[in-house]
């Protein structure tokens, strides 16, 4: 159940020195991925409930529509020239002119049905690329094991669904991604095992230089460390390190360069990075967006928090899931604890948070 507007921890939530943060919408049931319309329109989909939501904003004024349920995790949408692309655990579905039927969807329409049906790490997140393709993960089907050729890999299709090809491997469990703006080249997030330690490995920011690049998983995490149980006569050098590391078991997740003009210049075409949370940890870390800087060269400068505040007392009071840019440059937050968006802008408020 989302949480009520008057229990959203919005007065705990801290953002740097100019910035604002607000709630943007709530009532909307374990909030995840999010994409936006040409016209504005923002799209929110879900994991644990069967819906996907609409946040229509007329005049200042915001309204939550449900335009897709009887959905099985669509926890993935993607927006591309009118149309609404939806991942859920073994399909992906689209919704045309979705802007003009807010009030009456039609029923999504299948265009791939050949993802694995597995629940482990089923949950999908979806991008198209400055190749107008559509872009999936299939993780890994468990916490650390040898998989089949179908798991443990980023695929890519055309935007009918035809096409479909492994773009990258060797990936255990993406649930978010974007294209560098100056390069094109695709950055991922990707989750470490679980249960090697509480210190490592570490979750990981990747680079995909060219297709059929290999990133380790099961056999090397982190990039220099040899799996115990499954990295037996393996070498990491064989594989492609991260370009970053996130935190150990914080559940880096969505992710988006800023290419913005609202935030000050040192944001320009960094990386903001909605990390979930650790659920297996003694002290918990992660909860918060931390804004990741690159070098020249495409690699991490620094990473720094931005937005924190989800976890008090080592308990969460909620969860980040996905950052998305709104067209003005200002930054929406999903919370799937909450069920609610933020939004956070820089520069004087107009008017006071809703």
């Amino acid at each position: 159940m989302p949480a009520q507007a008057d229990k959203l921890p919005l007065a705990k939530l801290k953002v740097p020195a100019g910035f604002n943060v607000e709630v943007y919408a709530s009532g909307m049931a374990n909030a995840r991925s999010l994409a936006q319309s040409d016209k504005g329109t923002v799209f929110v989909g879900s994991r644990l409930v069967d819906k996907v939501y609409a946040i229509t904003n007329k005049d200042g004024q915001r309204a939550v529509k449900v335009i897709a349920s009887g959905l099985y995790r669509p926890n993935g949408v993607a927006f591309k020239d009118g149309t609404l692309y939806i991942a859920e655990l073994s399909k992906i579905s689209k919704i045309e002119k979705i802007d003009e039927n807010l009030d009456n969807p039609p029923k999504p329409t299948v265009i791939y049905d050949k993802l694995p049906k597995d629940e482990a790490h089923g949950w999908k997140f979806i991008g198209i690329g400055p190749d107008n393709k559509l872009y999936v993960p299939v993780g890994q089907p468990g916490n650390n094991v040898l998989h089949d050729a179908d798991h443990g890999q980023i695929r890519r299709m055309n935007l009918d669904g035809s096409g479909a090809e492994v773009y990258a491997v060797g990936v255990r469990n993406t649930v978010g991604f974007d294209w560098n703006p100056d390069t094109k080249q695709l950055y991922f997030t990707d989750n470490g095992r679980d249960w090697l330690s509480e210190t490592v490995p570490e979750d990981e920011l990747n680079r995909v230089t060219k297709a059929g690049e290999d990133f380790g998983a099961p056999f090397c995490y982190q990039g220099n460390i040899i799996d115990q149980e499954l990295g037996w006569g393996k070498d990491c050098k064989n594989y492609t390190a991260p370009v970053g590391l996130m935190g150990p078991h914080t559940a880096a997740l969505g992710m988006r360069f800023y290419t913005g003009s609202m935030f000050p210049k040192p944001y320009k075409n960094a990386i903001f990075v909605a990390r979930h949370g650790s659920w297996n940890k003694s002290q918990k870390q992660g909860g918060d967006v931390v804004v990741v800087k690159l070098n020249k060269d495409g690699t991490v400068k620094s990473m720094e928090p931005f937005l924190t505040g989800f976890i008090e007392d080592n308990k969460y009071v909620g969860r980040p899931v996905d950052v998305m840019l709104l067209k003005d440059g200002s930054m929406l937050v999903s919370d799937d604890w909450n069920g609610a968006v933020y939004r956070v802008s820089y520069g004087k408020q107009k008017v006071a948070a809703q």
